[in-house]
């Protein structure tokens, strides 16, 4: 399975949904939360996405974007082919 981190923060809605998403497809991510003032960590964030929005997606290092980027990306049969590089996803 491939490196998948999530940039959050808990109030938010959009976060909420790429936060279900991503456990929805049964993968292993790491999760950065920002809600309690991580000024390093969004920093560190807006640094490798160029945004300033959250929730950010990295796959792989690649920047994929907020929760409607990876949406699109499920709802095209994009997502799985990036989260799971290979490997057969298991049946819920």
């Amino acid at each position: 399975m491939v490196n998948t981190e999530i940039y959050f923060k808990d109030w938010c809605p959009y976060s909420k949904r790429a936060l279900a998403l991503l456990s929805s497809k049964g993968v292993d991510f790491k999760a950065i939360d920002l809600t309690n003032n991580a000024d390093e960590l969004e920093l560190q964030m807006r640094e490798r996405s160029g945004r300033t929005s959250v929730p950010q997606i990295f796959i792989d290092g690649e920047h994929i974007g907020g929760y409607d980027d990876i949406a699109a990306l499920d709802a095209a049969g994009e997502l799985d082919p990036l989260l799971f590089a290979g490997d057969v996803p298991q049946a819920a």
